[in-house]
């Protein structure tokens, strides 16, 4: 709704009921596509179902099947138009076959003396109540989902999705930025288990914090020569693709921000505030290897934000050195063990999935063994 055009139209006495109403409308059309996203992906699950159990009565069951969907794909266009192609029917059959273990099939199967399609449909709905709990996003974004082979890492950004309200373009990149191999990675291994059951979680500083951070956006190639400046600008050129990188619950409040004692004036290149966690946290790039000296600067700055610029009903305050290398022996001795301080690397370019999957599941196997021990 373009709120200077409205301003410019003479409305009366009533603009403020005008506007009610008009939300209210708003409102009740998105009420309206969530349940017909909801609708379309029930119906999409059930001619998943119907797919495969007729597909297992087939004695040669690959050949039958493909004879199957081709056929059901020439009739089914025939009747309704374009979006039954067997490359989608395909899909539908995969969504089925992914997400029926985890819901249970019985919930779903259906008389076969229904009279009509209406009646078979009702049935759906009735016998199908958990499918409509369990479906909350829409098709598109579970045909992004269905091809996450892992279930743990597919449950959590089925919960992100929601939680964040993601688009099909943000959850994309974040599955392809491997969001949540580069959090599990970041974690303490008994908390791994929490993004797959609950998504991600903020409760305490070092939940923000992922390894590396994944700049692919900013355009900026590694080959090159870039300063920290550059960097900056193009972070701010791109804010909200960055604070998607970020995570849960940023804000952005300033970059250079400027803060002045004994005569001198200090810079802290980007502050934020994370509402989840209630406190302020402040990032210094450097585009080169990290040195014992950038952390030092990094403990002042957070100092001072604790002492003269957070209140007191906030937390500490939380600083992160975005760096192109770093040194963990020299982060660890030069910081403080209790330190809100993170250093991590970025990447300009999108992650080795493959790679960071095989680092996790290593992670995971170690300490399976270490706790089964």
């Amino acid at each position: 709704m373009d709120e200077n055009k409205l301003s410019q139209t003479p409305h009366g006495g009533e603009t403020d009921f005008y506007k009610q109403v008009a939300n209210f409308l708003a409102e009740s059309r998105q009420y309206a596509k969530r349940q017909l996203d909801s609708t379309i992906v029930v119906a999409y699950y059930e001619i998943g179902r119907m797919i495969v159990e007729r597909e297992q009565q087939g004695q040669q069951r690959a050949q039958y099947g493909a004879k199957l969907i081709k056929g059901l794909s020439e009739y089914l266009t025939e009747c309704y138009g374009r979006g039954f192609s067997v490359v989608n029917l395909k899909n539908i059959r995969k969504f089925y076959q992914v997400y029926s273990p985890s819901i249970g099939q019985s919930t779903t199967a259906l008389s076969e003396k229904s009279e009509s399609m209406i009646s078979v449909f009702s049935e759906i709905l009735q016998k199908g109540q958990s499918l409509t709990a369990q479906f909350k996003i829409s098709w598109t974004h579970y045909q992004v989902l269905m091809r996450i082979e892992n279930e743990d890492a597919r449950h959590f950004y089925e919960i992100e999705t929601l939680n964040q309200q993601w688009s099909v373009k943000q959850l994309q990149r974040q599955v392809g930025s491997s969001l949540y191999e580069r959090l599990a990675l970041s974690r303490d291994k008994d908390k791994v288990m929490t993004l797959a059951n609950k998504g991600q979680t903020m409760d305490n500083p070092r939940d923000i914090f992922k390894t590396p951070y994944v700049l692919e956006f900013t355009g900026l190639e590694e080959r090159s020569a870039y300063s920290e400046s550059e960097l900056e600008q193009t972070l701010i050129d791109n804010l909200q693709k960055f604070l998607l990188e970020l995570g849960k619950g940023f804000l952005f409040e300033a970059r250079q921000k400027r803060f002045s004692f004994d005569e001198k004036s200090f810079f802290v290149d980007l502050v934020f505030y994370n509402r989840l966690l209630q406190c302020y946290v402040i990032i210094d790039l450097k585009v080169e290897e990290l040195k014992h000296q950038d952390l030092g600067q990094m403990l002042m700055y957070v100092n001072y934000f604790d002492r003269f610029v957070r209140q007191e009903f906030e937390k500490p305050t939380i600083g992160i050195l975005l760096c192109s290398q770093k040194n963990d022996n020299i982060v660890e001795l030069t910081l403080p063990k209790d330190s809100n301080i993170y250093a991590s690397e970025y990447s300009l370019y999108l992650p080795d999935k493959a790679l960071l999957q095989r680092k996790l599941a290593e992670w995971v196997e170690e300490f399976e063994e270490e706790r089964d021990s």
